[in-house]
């Protein structure tokens, strides 16, 4: 897409607030990770203030990782809130197909229409109601086996689906990308899959929804490409991801996004 860098110098001169509904283990680093990608971060989930500060934000993003019935609530407080205001919000279905719980309360999630969905292929099997092989937040099943089901997906709900992997696929039912860049230290640091769906939201902040999410993928994928070569593991690995998120200019991600037309 030629218009990959102008979506990030988008993001950045909006430098929006995003709300993060997301897991214990993801907090620390998803502060950061939206910080040094250029937006502003919040972790609020309590029941008693979500819904008023999900409308004081520009974007919400909901990850059911350490799921409760709190929570729960929080999350369709706030989705309900970004929904009828009519700003973005993301929703990550994390080890959906687990438990009934969890597909009960995606369920309820969904009918308050995300703007994108975005899990590994497990994920979004079992969440278009097909088989999958995941083992909790794992992913058992290859991103070309759930192109098909993300395809169904964003058609019944509107929402852009986008199934994490080596190579990405998003869709919104009619068109689709594929995205080539990432690294494999990536999923070996906790969090970083989570982390980005800070990122996803913030892109998504007054652009196109299909085009700012391949975007949003591709500048994430590219800043693990740069920090791998600085890593020697995964330690070191995420020190450098956040500085290539920090220094990547617009201009560097529009000449190394690697985006196809799928």
């Amino acid at each position: 897409m030629d218009t990959t860098g102008h979506h990030l110098h988008q993001m950045r001169a909006t430098a929006p607030l995003v709300h993060n509904i997301t897991n214990f283990v993801a907090m620390n680093i998803m502060a950061n990770v939206l910080l040094a990608a250029g937006a502003s971060p919040a972790m609020v989930h309590a029941r008693e203030e979500v819904a008023e500060f999900a409308g004081l934000s520009q974007a919400l993003t909901v990850n059911i990782g350490t799921l409760d019935a709190p929570w729960a609530e929080a999350m369709e407080t706030a989705a309900a809130v970004m929904a009828g205001l009519g700003r973005p919000w993301v929703l990550d279905p994390v080890g959906v197909g687990a438990t009934r719980f969890r597909q009960d309360v995606c369920a309820r999630l969904m009918r308050l229409r995300p703007d994108v969905i975005r899990g590994n292929a497990s994920e979004i099997l079992a969440l278009s109601g097909i088989g999958a092989k995941g083992r909790g937040a794992d992913a058992a099943d290859p991103v070309e086996a759930a192109e098909a089901a993300a395809r169904d997906l964003a058609a019944r709900t509107g929402a852009v689906v986008a199934v994490s992997g080596p190579v990405d696929y998003i869709t919104d039912g009619v068109s689709a990308y594929h995205v080539a860049n990432g690294h494999a230290l990536m999923p070996r640091v906790t969090a970083l899959g989570c982390s980005l769906n800070g990122v996803i939201a913030a892109f998504l902040v007054g652009q196109p929804a299909l085009c700012a999410t391949a975007a949003a993928m591709a500048y994430y994928g590219l800043a693990g490409e740069r920090a791998a070569h600085a890593a020697t593991g995964p330690g070191g690995f995420q020190a450098a991801f956040l500085d290539a998120l920090y220094t990547i200019t617009p201009e560097d991600l529009s000449m190394g996004a690697r985006i196809t037309r799928a």
